[in-house]
């Protein structure tokens, strides 16, 4: 029993991690099933999608931190390899940013949508 103990904090945060992004999925369907948008699948592919992931980035990069390794080798490959995947990720938001029509994004999306998420995730995979 004592493999398991080392485990604890790891499943603490998994499960508590798990139950925000379903609370906040259902939270912003029950809004936009409440005021559709027009072409709503354009813009949540560009904006509400990315938001998802990147928590789910977050979740995952904890849950990695928090499991009892025995080096820090693994993690930080894993890290790395998340980081490649969030940069990649972070260039079609971009171009889904661009192609969608619905909405113009302001400096504020540019920022908030495209540059801070490629920037972390760069640093992530260096």
């Amino acid at each position: 029993m004592s493999e398991f103990a080392e485990w604890e904090s790891f499943y603490v945060i998994v499960g508590a991690a798990a139950g925000a992004l379903i609370g906040l999925q259902f939270v912003v369907i029950t809004l936009i099933a409440e005021n559709p948008v027009p072409r709503a699948s354009e813009t949540s592919a560009a904006f509400l999608n990315p938001t998802i992931v990147h928590f789910s980035a977050a979740l995952l990069l904890s849950a990695l931190v928090s499991a009892p390794w025995h080096g820090i080798t693994i993690i930080a490959g894993l890290w790395g390899l998340l980081g490649l995947s969030g940069v990649v990720y972070a260039a079609f938001i971009v171009r889904r940013m661009r192609a969608q029509q619905a909405y113009r994004p302001v400096l504020e999306d540019w920022v908030y949508h495209a540059l801070l998420p490629m920037v972390a995730y760069g640093t992530l995979a260096v």
